[in-house]
């Protein structure tokens, strides 16, 4: 079949792009997040299987977990990068906010999948990390995470996501149009009202959505995203990267390389803002070449059941 072909192409060449920049870059390590306090995406475990068997192609080790306890200064110091993968719900304590938030102000980086824009809701330096507006968090303090949180979607249908800047490592790869079976996420506010750059637009003439929107996520209607800067800006802190995408909700959707190359590509674009040890020897947090204790295995085994 035509498609599937045109996928193992790109895959090959993902690939052979991927394994030069491997031998031509030092090894990042990952904290892999997955943990659920609300509803569960029983495409976790596939996510998981998949980011593991793309590390080595992009120079990645995951350590993966959903112990909340991992969350601390000096875990959190061995990571080059923190990747929320639909994630839902309060899924840290104060204790491991503290760690998170003080990780990013010292240079570490965020990725958030999908329903990461549905976790940490009360969490303001989060909300920052996300591209959340200071007008919908009441607060402008130690704003950090993922640009903006998911307010609703409707039915699960075949959509066409617009590709806004192609020359991204998170897009270039995309067709124009990207056509894919997928959750059109809505918004509690417009990413861009903080400086975060929109990379795709989900294209509202393609699918359905009776819904009711109370919140203004701005035009075009953003789907996928990533900030130059991340953690401590308004404190003065050293500057992180973070991207977000609101796709990822089939397993079907993690076993498809435009998507893994889509994912894969903002990870190593966020990796690249030399704040941390892998790219900076002298950088705060990061690989320093040693696996950190106590971390989970990303072939760990997960619940499919809802938390």
């Amino acid at each position: 079949m035509p498609g599937i072909s045109q996928k193992v192409l790109s895959w090959a060449l993902l690939s052979c792009y991927c394994a030069w920049t491997a031998h031509s870059a030092p090894s990042a390590r990952v904290l892999l997040y997955t943990a659920t306090a609300g509803f569960r995406h029983d495409s976790i475990p596939t996510a998981v299987e998949a980011l593991n068997q793309a590390g080595p192609s992009i120079n990645v080790v995951f350590d993966n977990t959903e112990d909340k306890t991992q969350f601390n200064d000096a875990n959190l110091a061995n990571y080059d990068a923190i990747m929320f993968v639909s994630t839902t719900g309060e899924v840290l304590d104060d204790s491991g906010k503290a760690a998170f938030q003080n990780y990013l102000n010292l240079g570490g980086n965020f990725v958030g999948v999908h329903s990461a824009s549905d976790s940490l809701v009360n969490t303001t330096f989060f909300g920052k990390e996300l591209g959340l507006s200071p007008l919908v968090l009441c607060s402008s303090a130690n704003l950090h995470g993922p640009g903006a949180f998911f307010d609703y979607h409707p039915v699960l249908q075949n959509a066409t996501v617009d590709v806004l800047d192609a020359t991204h490592p998170s897009t270039s790869m995309l067709p124009a149009q990207w056509h894919i079976q997928e959750e059109m996420y809505n918004f509690k506010s417009d990413p861009r009202a903080i400086g975060a750059i929109v990379l795709l637009a989900a294209n509202e003439s393609s699918y359905v959505d009776n819904g009711t929107r109370n919140f203004d996520q701005g035009t075009p209607h953003p789907s996928a995203w990533f900030q130059e800067h991340g953690a401590g800006v308004e404190s003065g802190h050293i500057v992180g990267r973070s991207f977000y995408t609101s796709l990822g909700h089939l397993n079907e959707t993690w076993q498809d390389t435009l998507f893994m190359s889509h994912v894969t590509g903002g990870l190593t674009w966020a990796l690249q803002a030399n704040t941390t040890k892998a790219f900076n020897s002298s950088a705060l947090v990061g690989n320093s070449g040693s696996s950190p204790s106590g971390s989970a295995s990303a072939t760990s085994t997960f619940s499919r059941k809802p938390v």
